[in-house]
């Protein structure tokens, strides 16, 4: 399935679909926009992405699709199959570098929030360090998501293998890693975010919950093997009953594009993204990440950012 927009400045070429407006149809476009399995961190942010987009501009109807995730994600955006699609920070690393596969043509619209990795277990759990879970079984994450990547790299800095030492689980839907850890399958759930939904399930569970990152001298290890990982923050109060901050490593996943976004496109959806920030901020915590300035931070090259959106940021002065 083709992107139904051809040129958005030649009257929106997309089909018959409108918006009301008094006796004035107003000609809309879908745009179809990749997720991953319910009860993960990118539905909940793509459905809210799409909710504040949509109310903001009726020229535009994006459309939220569950996937498998980030690394189902690559490949239908390469097809033309998604137009845009959300993307966990390490499979973008590796695509974007050509790591076991030819270098993606694929932009940046924006970047979303950041991912410090963390392990979750039961409050009364005997495990306090990741060298504890060793052996134990452990969710990773839903299948073809970035976080198993994420948790991949994490642990080779520490000269651990993912599927070698530890019993590893990897979720037909993110949202059963909650109950696996509360029941006791599993010793601990990998994650990572602010605000993302299986650490507040855990988090609000009758048993609570506490949070295993690595330390001080953990995390000089890792970046000393994968600098692209960078240090980052979770706040305290960000899931039920966790008082203090964690530090821990991760990454910025992105919204990226599929090749062939025509840049007017792109532009009027950076535009209305930009204006819509405070809202989305209200409405999703997460979401407070989701500026224009984080998204030319967070790039891991300038030129990665769709030229449509370049475009606008130069006018807001984001970029010169």
């Amino acid at each position: 399935m083709r992107f139904a927009i051809i040129v958005l400045a030649a009257v929106l070429l997309a089909g018959p679909a409108t918006a009301q407006t008094g006796d004035n149809a107003i000609p809309t476009t879908t745009i179809s926009l990749g997720t991953a399995t319910p009860g993960g961190g990118f539905p909940l942010y793509g459905n809210a992405f799409a909710e504040v987009m949509n109310a903001a501009d009726p020229q535009l109807s994006i459309a939220p699709r569950n996937t498998k995730g980030s690394s189902e994600n690559i490949p239908l955006l390469e097809k033309g199959e998604l137009d845009l699609a959300l993307v966990a920070g390490e499979p973008a690393y590796e695509a974007f570098a050509g790591i076991g596969r030819a270098p993606v043509r694929l932009k940046i619209l924006t970047a979303i929030y950041s991912n410090p990795g963390l392990f979750v277990v039961r409050a009364d759990s005997p495990y306090k360090t990741i060298r504890d879970l060793v052996g134990q079984p452990v969710a990773f994450g839903a299948k073809g998501s970035g976080l198993p990547i994420l948790a991949r790299y994490v642990l080779d800095g520490l000269g651990l293998k993912q599927d070698e030492d530890f019993r590893a689980v990897y979720l037909d839907r993110a949202g059963d890693g909650p109950a696996m850890v509360e029941d006791g399958r599993v010793a601990a759930l990998w994650g990572a975010g602010i605000g993302w939904p299986g650490f507040a399930a855990v988090a609000s569970s009758p048993s609570g919950a506490r949070f295993i990152a690595p330390d001080v001298e953990e995390m000089t290890r890792i970046r000393a093997k994968h600098a692209f990982l960078k240090p980052l923050l979770v706040p305290a109060n960000s899931y039920p009953t966790q008082t203090a901050p964690i530090a821990s490593l991760g990454s910025w996943s992105f919204v990226l594009t599929r090749e062939d976004l025509p840049d007017d496109v792109a532009y009027r959806l950076a535009k209305t993204l930009h204006g819509v920030e405070a809202n989305f901020c209200k409405k999703l915590p997460q979401a407070c990440e989701t500026t224009a300035s984080n998204t030319v931070a967070a790039a891991p090259k300038p030129e990665l950012i769709h030229p449509g959106v370049v475009k606008y940021f130069r006018e807001i002065g984001v970029v010169k």
